[in-house]
């Protein structure tokens, strides 16, 4: 009995439908015939009636079935169109009012978006590979086996090799394979043949038909590094000019009028007194000079961090602690735990910290430290009452200073350690003034 019902259940859909419609109709038949042969009427007629309702039958079963497959036969061809990519075939609507009308106009609407949908895919591909073939920045994508699947034409020139040469090699023979290590933004020094220096890397992970894929921009650094580089270097041969000169002239000057002095028959009285300025003055203006290298030779010679954990409310408080010129008002945030190098970030602070005192002792001000967490950083600020910066732009100059007797390489100094943590430190006006804010940012 089940296999019988699998088996009716099994029955294309046309035949069920035309066993349906006839199996509906069979009752009125049945009844018309039983009536038709229980009368009077003649055999000859009895049999035409017979004959004419069970093609009558038949026929209103052909017709069912012709109206409900023609139907589905042309929204299967529909469905079919749509799934090719033909988005132009569009099925005919008698009425809008009933269920087939309604399915029809859906599956028009569907196709008019498909085709909307793929023309904007066309264009912004089109878009793609226009900026992809014209930036200057090479882009190469790698497939999970690390071979080459895609590079644009920077990256084609890079590799000094066509297209069709280039794709399918994995990334070690490209000489790539440092490029697919970690995830990020990091520097690398590369030796390809179309080109060496130091270079951005960018990698990332993208998917495509549910595999990884590892895309990777190569930017050259070098030509930006290199203006980079000169403009350092004219600041420092500006820096270092004023600052020999600023030595070397009066040397030069009390030198040469010492040995004028000398030079004549009869000395001057008072030649030795002469003497002794001018030779103290020469050494005075050589320990300035020696100073001034002992300065830059710190500012050259910072080593890396040796981190380990910090409690940042101790910390603060202690450095707070050392000043006694003034009182300092803390604000404290919640108890954060970072990983520094306590000398470094010690000095970093005491700089920040004695630089607002100083500031604010002229004006008599004050000094508010405080600090907050967000996210994954410690945000430390610094603010003072005092005058303001005068010259923002030449804050982190090495040797620039506004202080009588300033080395002007704190501000410098705090900023490397700042960076070298992988923080920031940033110093403006206060708006509303009066004073600056300096907001030194660490990462937790």
């Amino acid at each position: 009995m089940r296999q019988r019902i699998r088996q009716l259940f099994s029955v294309p859909f046309e035949k069920k439908l035309i066993v349906l419609v006839l199996a509906g109709a069979l009752p009125a038949l049945a009844i018309s015939l039983f009536f038709l042969w229980t009368t009077s009427f003649t055999p000859s007629l009895r049999w035409a009636l017979t004959l004419a309702a069970i093609g009558a039958w038949i026929a209103a079963a052909a017709a069912v079935h012709r109206r409900v497959i023609y139907p589905l036969q042309t929204l299967a061809n529909l469905l079919d169109a749509l799934r090719q990519g033909d988005f132009s075939t569009r099925g005919r609507v008698d009425r809008s009012d009933d269920a087939l009308g309604v399915v029809f106009q859906e599956i028009n609407l569907l196709g008019d978006k498909l085709k909307e949908q793929r023309l904007n895919a066309l264009e912004a591909g089109a878009l793609l590979r226009a900026v992809m073939t014209e930036i200057d920045v090479a882009v190469l994508a790698f497939d999970g086996e690390e071979r080459l699947k895609l590079a644009n034409r920077a990256g084609e020139r890079l590799l000094a090799l066509p297209g069709e040469k280039i794709l399918g090699k994995t990334a070690s023979e490209l000489g790539l394979a440092a490029c697919l290590e970690g995830d990020g933004v990091k520097t690398a020094s590369l030796t390809l043949p179309g080109g060496g220096g130091r270079w951005g890397v960018r990698t990332s992970v993208f998917w495509e038909q549910g595999l990884p894929r590892r895309l990777v921009v190569l930017t050259d650094l070098t030509q930006a590094l290199r203006k980079e580089e000169l403009q350092a270097w004219k600041r420092l041969v500006r820096v270092m000019g004023h600052e020999l000169n600023n030595s070397l002239a009066p040397i030069k000057s009390i030198a040469g009028s010492l040995r004028s002095s000398l030079e004549q028959e009869a000395l001057p009285e008072d030649w030795k007194t002469d003497a002794e300025r001018g030779l103290a003055v020469i050494a005075s203006r050589s320990e300035a000079l020696a100073r001034f290298m002992d300065a830059y030779a710190r500012l050259a010679k910072l080593p890396a961090p040796k981190r380990r954990r910090m409690e940042v409310g101790p910390w603060v408080r202690r450095v707070v602690g050392l000043e006694t010129r003034l009182p300092v008002t803390l604000n404290a945030g919640p108890e954060l735990t970072l990983l520094g190098d306590p000398d470094q970030l010690d000095q970093l602070l005491i700089n920040l910290v004695r630089n607002a005192v100083e500031a604010s002792l002229e004006t008599s001000g004050g000094v508010e430290v405080a600090w907050n967490g967000t996210g994954s950083f410690i945000e430390l600020a610094v603010r003072d009452q005092g005058p303001g910066i005068a010259n923002p732009q030449n804050l982190f100059v090495p040797f620039f200073t506004t202080k009588p007797g300033g080395s002007g390489i704190g501000l410098v100094l705090c900023r490397q350690i700042a960076e070298a943590h992988g923080g920031t430190l940033a110093l403006e006006n206060r708006k509303p003034g009066p004073g600056c804010e300096a907001r030194l940012r660490l990462p937790l």
